[in-house]
């Protein structure tokens, strides 16, 4: 008789956003003459940029010429790509990351979850709280988590860490020993992030424990201050502790051609091996590399047409975000996050639940956001707004919540 992974059987309810999906259709049935508008799902709405678009056409070309036909390529990327990202996302800001350190993915998703294959079952996993669901529920999947718990609407083995105003959204340093630590800057989903400062403390942490960071840089492009970080390696000691997640999907609107990356330093070394070389096995063995056509239009994103067409479209959701916090900010609200971030977090009133406001302005203000409840225990009395809409609708959102709040 076949046995199942039961680690999927103790899985709480269905995904945060597919019961997000769920009720939305089921109001928008009820009531199909609402006008919605979508703040919840992180989904962005702009087209491609023209220069990505003109060389996925490229791409398209080659695979109908013998002479410059591709089959399957080379499961890291192409060098063409690897190399652009090298050189702009990196070498230009003063970090060396050679290009066989970089492997081309279908997105940060995937490989936020898949980068566990390389990880040992007992590994003790620590997690931001409130938390990007992804980074739980693979670790859940894979049999790290424990158990459960309803009451604490925890898992037993994870290490959770309260990332919250009330300690300026910095978690603190585990007082336990930990194995893996998940971190996010720009953060999903409070939209806040973390210093250079405060981000060397946990490399150190990471390389005093032997612990490993998979640092999640996913919302990089937005950022605006200083000094935060763009990427961990602009700290030079997290070559040896840290892997780092990037992704197409929110920086150039590639949430629907999709295509990231990660980086795994070649001076990452646990047990006596190379987790680059762990990585790249694992890669050559369940993936068969990122689409030709894709990485095309992703390389076009280094080009300077293609660079300068996408910050236009960062600009557009950065004014969105700008829109967003002020917006509720003079509602009333109490707001964090939208300054480096797409991401605006926001307290919900009076101590009203997260699903409870969540259902409020679906139902009263016909607007989707996403119940803060849904990225763990600390994420209660929190709705996420995202800035990824349409400019306009942006505006009518705001005016409906400031209505509303009246």
């Amino acid at each position: 008789m076949a046995h199942i992974n039961d680690n999927f059987t103790k899985l709480p309810g269905s995904y945060l956003f597919s019961e997000i999906g769920r009720r939305t259709a089921a109001y928008q049935e009820a009531h199909p003459e609402a006008k919605l508008i979508k703040m919840g799902i992180g989904d962005v709405t702009l087209p491609l940029a023209p220069a990505v678009v003109a060389a996925m056409h490229e791409g398209v070309d080659d695979l109908a010429a013998a002479e410059t036909f591709h089959g399957y390529g080379p499961e890291q990327g192409y060098d063409f790509l690897r190399t652009a990202i090298a050189e702009a996302d990196f070498r230009a800001r003063g970090v060396e990351i050679d290009d066989d350190e970089i492997f081309v993915s279908d997105g940060a998703k995937s490989d936020c979850g898949n980068i566990g294959d390389i990880l040992s079952l007992d590994s003790r996993v620590a997690v931001c709280d409130p938390v990007y669901p992804v980074y739980v529920d693979t670790n859940a999947m894979a049999g790290r988590a424990g158990d459960y718990d309803e009451d604490a609407q925890g898992w037993t083995n994870i290490v959770y860490m309260p990332t919250t105003a009330e300690n300026d959204f910095c978690p603190a340093l585990p007082e336990e020993d930990v194995d893996v630590i998940y971190l996010c800057s720009p953060n999903n989903p409070t939209g806040t992030a973390l210093t250079f400062d405060q981000l060397k403390a946990w490399v150190d942490y990471a390389n005093d424990h032997d612990a490993i960071i998979m640092f999640d840089a996913a919302y990089e492009r937005f950022i605006t201050q200083d000094d935060v970080p763009h990427s961990i390696y602009e700290i030079p000691s997290a070559k040896t502790c840290a892997i780092e997640f990037r992704s197409f999907s929110k920086t150039a609107g590639f949430t629907g051609a999709r295509c990231g990356y990660t980086v795994v330093p070649k001076a990452l070394v646990r047990d006596g091996a190379s987790l680059n070389g762990l990585w790249n096995r694992r890669q050559t063995t369940k993936f068969n590399g990122a689409s030709y056509v894709i990485q095309k239009g992703a390389a076009a994103v280094y080009t300077p047409e293609g660079a300068r067409q996408i910050d236009e479209a960062i600009a557009h959701y950065r004014e969105n975000a700008r829109v967003i916090r002020e917006g509720l900010t003079e509602a009333g609200f109490e707001v964090f996050g939208g300054v480096n971030s797409p991401y605006i977090w926001c307290k919900t009133p009076g101590g009203m639940g997260s699903w409870d406001f969540f259902n409020k302005l679906l139902e009263e203000a016909n607007i989707i956001t996403t119940p803060g409840a849904g990225f763990g225990p600390a994420g209660e009395g929190y709705i996420r707004f995202t800035a990824f809409g349409n400019a306009e609708a942006t505006k009518e959102a705001m005016k409906r919540v400031q209505a509303l709040k009246a």
